[in-house]
């Protein structure tokens, strides 16, 4: 069956199709970021953000410089301006709230505990660490807008990656990320049908396009193309759609990554419903992070976007067609071989009854009760465990 086809046998009459979030797991990580976002750090599409992000980089300098020759002045008539003064400038640059921290925690001050200090002291106990502190150098990244600030002070083998750069990466596979390519801002999930829209209007609500004056968010999905990886239990198809996310901070407040998946559906709180197959890259700015990004994270975020679904559709097919139990002593002597406890297996079979109807007999069908399971777990750590046990098995039935 070709997509255009499964798209029409999975749709809806207002446009979008059925979905089952019952499978698979839910990610919050978008949807952590869509809470946290004011208006403007929420961008329409990926050409606004880029200029956005490419506009801060045109207004910067970087520079290494010897942190015993940085100067620290506080202002007498406000107590809460402190200032710097850098070898090769005349005027002050004023250090940013994240930037202060880098360079107290540079050279060993407590941060928050100057922060509550009027500026001429914390000045004075700045400056008496940059002195003391072994010549050490320090990588600043400064910009110029009406006054210039000090928006980044890290170690000298820092290997900083802009911002604009993942963006534009982003573009490349998916133009503007408003529909002109199959990559797009995500539609969203109507929970009293069960229904998945695809197709919703751009506002700065629905939006997942972020960037901050620390890092940059983008979540993109192809969702006008859904997947069929077998069936659900009333006959009808079990769709999936790709999608991915990535990250980085040009300052240092993160590192960059992406994460890739097919997923289900995306709520209008933007939770990730029915994701499966989640693989995640990350990279540290250390001193070749940008070769890395080059070669390694740029590509294998082109190679997701261009590849075929049949893999990891030929991996669902083999999951489910995999029988591993058929009796309960079978089911129990499976999970606990796996090292789930006893109460951990009762609850296990007992979701995969009450949502499927059916006692687990796959490994898909295993890997669907574990990963339920999961959802309820309040602790994140517990939930993270069970998740990666269910990968585990699904990756070996695979």
């Amino acid at each position: 069956m070709t997509q255009v086809e499964v798209l029409s046998a999975g749709r809806d009459r207002v446009g979008g199709y059925k979905v089952d979030v019952t499978r698979g797991e839910r990610v919050g990580r978008v949807s952590s970021e869509w809470f946290s976002r004011p208006a403007d750090e929420r961008y329409l599409s990926l050409s606004d953000l880029y200029a956005a992000v490419r506009s801060r980089t045109e207004r910067s300098r970087t520079r290494t410089v010897e942190s015993a020759a940085i100067r620290v002045e506080a202002s007498r008539d406000d107590a809460e301006r402190l200032a710097l003064l850098l070898p090769g400038s005349d005027a002050p640059i004023t250090p940013t709230h994240w930037s202060f921290g880098q360079l107290a925690s540079l050279v060993g001050a407590p941060a928050a505990y100057l922060r509550q200090l009027p500026a001429p002291l914390a000045g004075i106990n700045l400056q008496f660490g940059l002195n003391s502190h072994r010549a050490e150098q320090v990588k600043t990244l400064e910009i110029e807008d009406g006054r210039v600030e000090l928006r980044a002070a890290t170690g000298p083998e820092y290997g900083r990656i802009f911002d604009h750069e993942l963006v534009a990466a982003v573009q490349r596979i998916a133009g503007n990320g408003t529909g002109d390519t199959r990559w797009k801002i995500p539609g969203v999930l109507d929970w009293s049908t069960g229904v998945y829209n695809p197709y919703i209007d751009i506002s700065q609500d629905t939006t997942t396009l972020y960037a901050s004056d620390r890092d940059v968010f983008l979540f993109l999905v192809d969702d006008l193309n859904p997947i069929e990886a077998g069936r659900l239990r009333d006959g009808s198809p079990d769709l999936y759609f790709r999608g991915f996310y990535c990250w980085n901070s040009e300052v240092g407040a993160k590192t960059l990554g992406m994460a890739s998946f097919y997923l289900r559906a995306v709520c209008q709180n933007r939770n990730l419903w029915g994701v499966e197959d989640f693989e995640e890259i990350t990279i540290r700015h250390s001193k070749y992070a940008a070769s890395r990004f080059a070669h390694e994270a740029a590509p294998a975020l082109a190679s997701f976007a261009n590849s075929s679904p049949m893999p990891f559709v030929n991996g669902i097919k083999a999951a489910r067609q995999k029988i591993v139990a058929r009796t309960d002593d079978d089911r129990n002597e499976f999970l606990r071989k796996r090292g789930f406890s006893k109460t951990e297996t009762a609850k296990i079979i007992e979701k995969v009854l009450s949502e499927e109807g059916r006692k687990p007999e796959s490994v898909f069908d295993f890997v669907q009760g574990i990963t339920a399971v999961a959802r309820g777990k309040t602790h994140q750590d517990a939930r993270l465990d069970l998740e990666a046990r269910a990968k585990k098995l699904f990756d070996r039935a695979a």
